[in-house]
């Protein structure tokens, strides 16, 4: 199976992230497979909008250390951070909007792709977790996201202090647009497509063009401002002016 399990619905899409068995954690071919449903979602322009959600009741639990330490090295190490760029290349390129369903977790890298979200709608008692800090990271993608979404004073909050946020708190930040009872998140969310999707055919895609039109560099750059703060991230980053 897929890691990552593209669905097509009238006018909608859904993206899912297919490793429950590792509570959705992120490794090489979930990377690829994210940046791949997220170029066929863009290239449909019967799609109006894209649910994103995590299998089994969970959104994502960042990174899956397992893989990354396992013996002998899987062969997409070497590539991850192209890989990982090229996934949120994606999101950042949608042309849709991006409705996440958070339940039970976002963590680290799992909350960078929550906060890549146009709308996120939140579990009451679900978390986002922005913990780099923790670890003496500089959290790029995180912050990147934040710096597209989010005034200094809510991005301050996340970032400094690492610690986790539920939904009642991300909803009362401006981060999440719906906080619902757990049990109802996918639900809600599912709606919130479906009510998108209902509108006139590229209305979805021409408001989003023009709710960007304020940002007038590339994905790339736009996550290179991020990486240039962490010089580790800078010496791992794919050299995205060569070749």
């Amino acid at each position: 199976m897929s890691e990552v399990a593209l669905t097509r619905h009238a006018g909608w899409a859904e993206v899912v992230l297919n490793r429950p068995e590792r509570r959705n954690a992120i490794d090489g071919p979930l990377g690829v497979a994210l940046a791949g449903a997220f170029a066929e979602v863009a290239a449909d322009p019967t799609v109006g909008a894209v649910l994103f959600r995590g299998a089994g009741g969970a959104f994502c639990s960042g990174l899956d250390l397992k893989a990354f330490n396992a013996e002998p090295q899987p062969s997409w190490i070497s590539e991850f951070q192209a890989i990982w760029r090229g996934a949120h290349r994606a999101l950042f390129d949608c042309p849709v909007p991006i409705v996440c369903a958070l339940e039970r977790f976002a963590i680290n890298g799992g909350a960078a792709l929550a906060l890549a979200a146009d709308l996120l709608v939140a579990g009451e008692e679900a978390f986002l977790q922005v913990g780099e800090i923790q670890q003496g990271m500089a959290a790029p993608y995180n912050v990147a996201w934040l710096n597209l979404r989010a005034p200094e004073y809510v991005r301050a909050q996340l970032a400094f202090t690492g610690r986790r946020f539920s939904g009642i708190e991300l909803s009362q930040l401006g981060l999440a647009y719906l906080c619902a009872p757990d049990s109802e998140v996918l639900e809600q969310a599912t709606a919130l497509c479906r009510k998108i999707a209902e509108y006139p055919e590229g209305a979805s895609r021409r408001i989003k063009a023009g709710l960007r039109a304020h940002v007038s560099v590339s994905a790339d750059a736009w996550f290179d401002a991020a990486v240039s703060a962490d010089p580790l991230q800078q010496r791992l980053a794919p050299q995205h002016q060569k070749g």
